[in-house]
């Protein structure tokens, strides 16, 4: 339905943008079919209001309604300090819309585990050279000439410190980030320098280009006033900004197989929400803007966010607000990582939208501290179990919980760590072959899914598998160190082999092809004259005994094979355990009531085990 059909006596609920609703009160040939409405006691609800009231729409709106009633939400409200004033001099939240009806701010929402704590890093130090008495340099911090932070080696050096740095922040991009910059200007040159680099993230951009785009004074609050998604101001359009959007727009186009352009305002807002969407599925690792996305936009899988612009107040907030939605148990904080220095603007923001002393509850400690705390978890560790091999003296499933517990602690803590550029794992006092040794172990006491004959108190305790995944580590990349296996003398032979074993035992995802990657080696490596050839060697092999693992499966348990198969695809596809009815059907004897009991949980645990083997 066209919006202006919706305004007739019949329609209760209107969800529409500021922009329409400003067209359909000005524009004169919508005016006839709003005269009605003028004085009808209207309400209306605004989202975001800290950034879509504090204009002309705002007085459009509220002076053409005669009997309007105003609530707006809003995170991060405009208060007098924060208040940045335009023709219509300071406004705050307050004045526009009354007194606060209810009050929810960030750490109520981080006490509440609705949101995440933000890791917020200064990178870059910039010094000024002066002469003091005894003629040493004198380091001064704040220096923020447009010179200096627009330079081409600093913005070189930044764009070096995020490739190299990237994939920590990320974990290994399990995650997604944004950056933002104060002008159309930088954001080009950063989108270009990224561009030449050799580095594999896919980076996308998009901005305004309305004449206003510029953050001029680069502190995040111009041109929030009335922007909505992608909305441009058609009047007021800087053609420069828009040929160069438009040749990044061609990239994307080539990256993804789309055809958006900015000639076409619909086309631009296509473009505008498909970002949004790539972004949200990890297809883009970094998205440079200026001010767009920095506000309303929300996406789990997004955890980082570079900073090279002097943000403030509620510009800062709602900028860190991006990365701290919660998602999983890997994704422990929000990262922000300033290349400017916005302690003192962070302590300020933090303060006016919860108070002074809450800087302990929103923001992360430092890694130096998060060290300290592994350290002592790693006491702990010790003290229940001082080795590895003690693991297997454990007497009873309370002692096992106990490490379960402990170890898990040490993964999160460590899961921190890496997050931080200054991560060293030999800070840690735990070697690597060490803490992979004591997961191996950990996860021996993961009890088998689908099995619950037996009643385990380790049944219920959540392994987090997720925050020990790599994706890196796979069977392609253990089919090439048995390339490297068969070139090796004897004696390296046998350690490259044990390393091989190792590296299967401390993954979740290939520990159930153990048994299958041995018998590959013993049975065929060993004897291979040509390298080349085991990649296809391998899927050969993987192939047949995938077949004659399904083949036995069917037959000890008497199952159909095509329902089963079923099962196999549904369960690959949904990501689901398969439910009893669906196992049920696969049964070519349907058993008695106390039999399913039985049979069910023993067949669905056996094709687990097949999917987990052979697709996981």
């Amino acid at each position: 339905m066209h919006w202006s059909k919706q305004f007739n006596d019949d329609t209760r609920l209107i969800v529409t943008t500021i922009q329409k609703l400003n067209t359909a009160i000005n524009k004169q040939r919508y005016l006839s079919a709003m005269e009605n409405l003028k004085d009808k006691h209207i309400v209306f609800i605004f989202d975001e209001c800290h950034r879509s009231q504090f204009g002309d729409t705002h007085r459009s709106i509220t002076k053409f309604f005669t009997n309007h009633q105003m609530i707006g939400f809003t995170g991060t409200p405009i208060f007098e300090p924060n208040a940045t004033g335009n023709k219509f001099g300071k406004r705050t939240t307050k004045e526009l819309f009354d007194e606060s009806l209810h009050k929810y701010v960030i750490t109520d929402a981080i006490g509440d585990d609705n949101v995440l704590k933000f890791s917020v890093e200064y990178v870059g130090r910039y010094k000024e050279k002066a002469l003091s008495h005894n003629n040493l340099d004198i380091e001064v911090e704040d220096i923020d000439t447009k010179e200096l932070l627009e330079s081409p080696e600093r913005l070189e050096k930044i764009t070096d410190y995020i490739i190299a740095n990237h994939d920590r922040k990320t974990h290994s991009k399990e995650f997604t980030a944004m950056m933002c910059v104060g002008s159309v200007d930088v954001l080009t040159r950063y989108y270009d320098l990224f561009k030449f680099k050799q580095h594999g993230l896919k980076i996308a951009t998009i901005f305004s280009y309305s004449t206003n785009e510029d953050d001029k004074d680069a502190n995040g609050l111009d041109a929030l006033d009335e922007s909505e998604g992608a909305h441009v101001d058609e009047e007021h359009i800087n053609k420069h900004s828009r040929d160069t959007l438009e040749a990044y727009i061609t990239h994307y186009n080539t990256m993804f197989g789309t055809n958006f352009t900015t000639k076409d305002t619909q086309s631009y807002y296509n473009y505008y929400n498909d970002i949004s969407k790539r972004v949200k599925l990890k297809e883009i690792d970094i998205l440079l803007v200026v001010n767009m996305f920095l506000t309303g936009f929300d996406s789990k899988t997004l955890n980082t966010l570079y900073v090279d612009k002097n943000l403030k107040y509620h510009g800062l907030i709602q900028a860190f607000s991006r990365t701290n939605r919660i998602l999983n148990e890997q994704k422990s904080q929000g990262n922000i990582v300033c290349f400017r220095n916005l302690k003192k603007a962070t302590d300020e923001a933090i303060a006016l939208f919860s108070n002074k002393n809450a800087k302990e509850i929103i923001l992360m400690q430092s890694y130096e501290e998060y060290v300290e705390k592994f350290v002592e978890a790693l006491k702990n560790l010790k003290s229940i179990v001082p080795d590895v091999e003690s693991v297997d003296d454990l007497e009873g499933e309370e002692s096992q919980l106990e490490f379960v517990k402990a170890f898990r602690e040490l993964i999160r803590l460590r899961n921190v760590l890496e997050s931080f550029a200054d991560f060293n794992p030999l800070d840690l006092g735990l070697s690597e072959q060490e803490f992979e040794d004591y997961k191996s172990k950990y996860l021996d006491m993961r009890p088998p899914v689908g099995i619950k004959e037996k009643v385990s108190i380790l049944n219920d305790v959540d392994f987090e598998l997720e925050l020990i995944h790599k994706d890196e580590i796979n069977v392609t990349y253990i089919v090439k160190l048995l390339a490297q296996l068969k070139n090796s003398s004897v004696h390296e032979q046998q350690t490259q082999r044990q390393n091989i074993i190792n590296i299967i035992n401390s993954n979740v995802q290939l520990r159930s092809k153990r048994e299958l990657i041995e018998r590959f080696i013993d049975e065929h490596v060993m004897s291979l004259e040509d390298v080349d050839v085991v990649d296809d060697m391998f899927e050969k092999f993987w192939d047949e005994e995938k077949i004659k693992a399904f083949d036995e499966l069917c037959e000890e348990e008497n199952l159909n094979k095509e329902e089963v198969k079923k099962v196999v695809d549904t369960y690959l596809y949904d990501e689901r355990v398969p439910l009893g009815d669906d196992i049920a059907n696969t049964l070519n004897v349907k058993p008695k009531l106390l039999e399913r009991k039985k049979i069910v949980p023993r067949v669905l645990h056996k094709v687990m085990q097949f999917v987990e083997r052979f697709y996981g």
